[in-house]
């Protein structure tokens, strides 16, 4: 078993491995896939030296923990959330060294649903049509975290970016979703339309 891993300590209601996916594979039924929120993925790699197509995880509401078996760079982007090492906080948003065989936890979102933690090297796992991506609609790349999985971590290629905190836009406190009413508005009721 190689040391440059990673052992799925809780797996979280959703945790799947992510790059960019697998665009204009559409005319062979396979969905692009990939990172739901790309650029907060690209960030995570960028904060950990990752070149943009290393492969991340994306979690689902409520985090993971991960114990690495090296010492390893993390970042945790996306939806904020609490992140701990060994239980003491550490930054959401900048890079983090992390021991060997200490507890990385990241905690549920406060706001949005998916975060990304980026691993210096990147977790390395099959590519099928080019990406290392999960796509539970097809069912290519690999299956979505479970508890005491042990995922492969490539080389580092890069030092980890030197900035104290990566500037990202809060979500909205409110999300406004415009309606334009089409060829069936008269099926809903007034009432409904303007709810």
């Amino acid at each position: 078993m190689t040391d440059r891993a990673l052992a799925v300590v809780r797996a979280g209601a959703l945790t799947t491995v992510q790059d960019r996916g697998r665009p204009g594979h559409a005319h062979l039924g396979v969905p692009r896939s990939g990172a739901l929120d790309a650029p907060a993925a690209a960030l995570v790699n960028r904060l950990v030296g990752n070149p943009p197509e290393a492969a991340v995880l994306e979690t689902t509401l409520t985090g993971c923990a991960l114990r690495p078996r090296c010492a390893v760079t993390v970042a945790v982007g996306g939806a904020p959330c609490p992140v701990t090492v060994d239980g003491r906080p550490a930054s959401w948003g900048a890079p983090v060294g992390v021991p060997a065989g200490a507890l990385l936890d990241v905690g549920p979102a406060g706001s949005g649903v998916r975060s990304y933690v980026a691993v210096s090297g990147g977790v390395l796992a099959e590519q099928v049509l080019g990406s290392r991506s999960t796509d539970l609609l097809s069912g290519l790349g690999p299956p979505p975290l479970s508890d005491g999985m042990v995922l492969a971590l490539g080389r580092p290629r890069g030092r980890h970016a030197c900035v104290d905190v990566a500037p990202q836009p809060a979500p909205p406190a409110e999300l406004i979703l415009r309606v334009t009413p089409g060829p069936r508005a008269d099926w809903f009721t007034p009432e409904a339309v303007r709810t």
